[in-house]
């Protein structure tokens, strides 16, 4: 959306580390920030007088999202005080090192519950009131590098993230800007008005260059249904979203795992 301009954000657990950069970086922008803290309201203060310093406004509440499907519930109320949602940021997570035969179930589900139960509950009520306002939005998810490099001792937590990202590919799927209803209708040439025949139906190539030829259409249609979804590196001192690439430095694999985090960003509208 060539016109879309934002003017409320939240950013989950942003009293500290990448959710307090994200939160002033869009408070930069110009945009009005929801700050959601856990177990350091004191952090999530000092991340809303910065954005005020912006002279933009904060709003601060406590959000467990480990909590479903409650958690719901403070992102509509933090929307509504705020005044609507354009962007929204999903930083809460939570980690653990504990190798897989001594992890407990109730370190397994407290992981899963905050990583990902949580993370789909918060994003799904930010994407029904985007949807609803008609002004289209983004929803960016904060995952890991481990979502793609497993870790020792870190089997719930890259089981989360895996999902997490997962999840986001599949929000771009659904409500990425390509309409959905045009899915499965016969392609058509631009410069007449048959459909395209496919390629299992041309006589002259054999079933194995056919397949392939099939194989190839549909990997090149995955790939446009895509472009809505945009990954990047995220370091401590701020945001990539595709647009602040200073914020980037290499590929995620070339940096430390505690030094980096993989954004998935998917825009509606």
């Amino acid at each position: 959306m060539a016109d879309f301009a934002p003017h409320h954000a939240i950013v989950t657990a942003s009293d500290s580390g990448i959710g307090r950069a994200s939160a002033i970086a869009l408070a930069d922008a110009g945009l009005d920030v929801g700050i959601t803290w856990h177990s350091d309201r004191d952090g999530a203060e000092g991340t809303a007088e910065a954005v005020r310093a912006r002279g933009v406004r904060a709003v601060v509440t406590r959000l467990d999202v480990a909590d479903a499907p409650a958690c719901g519930d403070v992102i509509d109320g933090l929307i509504d005080e705020l005044g609507g949602v354009d962007v929204f940021v999903n930083n809460a997570g939570t980690g653990g090192g504990t190798p897989f035969f001594d992890l407990t179930w109730d370190e397994w589900r407290t992981t899963i519950a905050t990583d990902l139960d949580g993370a789909f509950v918060v994003l799904q009520r930010a994407a029904r009131r985007m949807v609803d306002a008609g002004n289209g939005g983004r929803l960016i998810a904060i995952t890991s590098v481990h979502e793609h490099q497993p870790r020792v001792g870190s089997a719930a937590y890259d089981a989360a993230k895996h999902g997490l990202g997962g999840l986001m590919k599949t929000l771009a799927l659904e409500l990425g800007r390509e309409d959905h209803r045009e899915r499965g209708r016969p392609r058509r040439d631009r410069h007449r008005d048959e459909p395209v025949r496919r390629a299992g139906s041309v006589p002259h190539r054999t079933p194995r260059r056919a397949a392939r030829a099939t194989g190839a259409r549909r990997r090149d249609r995955g790939r446009r249904r895509l472009p809505r979804l945009a990954g990047g590196v995220v370091r401590d001192r701020g945001i990539l979203g595709g647009r602040r690439r200073d914020a980037a430095d290499g590929p995620a694999g070339r940096l430390a795992p505690h030094r980096a985090r993989l954004a998935r960003a998917l825009i509606i509208g």
